[in-house]
């Protein structure tokens, strides 16, 4: 059985959504292409790939903001920050995971972890990366990711 969530607060000033009022965000509408200016159009593109790659998990909203473009299903789940040559990425996980995929993890809270790589080629976007998404996903939608891996 599942349990239903509460909606998502929009904020009146941006229009971004968040699973708790009043979240602290930046309050902020940048275009895409703000975080693309001056870079290679092959970043943009790889950009699009991914994009795509993550929505094969299902519905996202994508929000450029002043430093990030961050992806969300109920809660953010991955983060892009476009860099010179590559995209920064990140994933938000339930667990720590030791891969060379990931250059940095970093900890919030006692099961919440943050993984950091850096993508640079659509090679990448493989089925090793594609299961770190879809977990990443499944916390972003407020899954209990741990039992619904169980059950599989």
């Amino acid at each position: 059985m599942s349990e239903k969530k509460p909606p998502l607060w929009t904020c009146p000033e941006c229009g971004h959504q968040f699973v708790t009022r009043n979240m602290s965000h930046s309050c902020s509408n940048y275009p895409l292409d703000y975080h693309f200016a001056g870079k290679d159009p092959a970043l943009r593109k790889l950009f699009d790939k991914y994009v795509k790659f993550v929505e094969r998990c299902g519905p996202v909203t994508v929000y450029a903001q002043k430093s990030r473009i961050t992806f969300q299903t109920r809660g953010r789940f991955t983060n892009v920050v476009a860099r010179k040559r590559w995209l920064e990425c990140s994933l938000w996980l339930k667990r720590r995971v030791e891969s060379p995929l990931f250059h940095r993890i970093e900890s919030f809270g006692p099961r919440d972890r943050v993984h950091y790589f850096r993508l640079s080629d659509e090679s990448q976007l493989d089925d090793e990366l594609a299961a770190f998404v879809r977990e990443s996903y499944a916390v972003g939608c407020q899954e209990d990711f741990d039992r619904t891996r169980r059950n599989k």
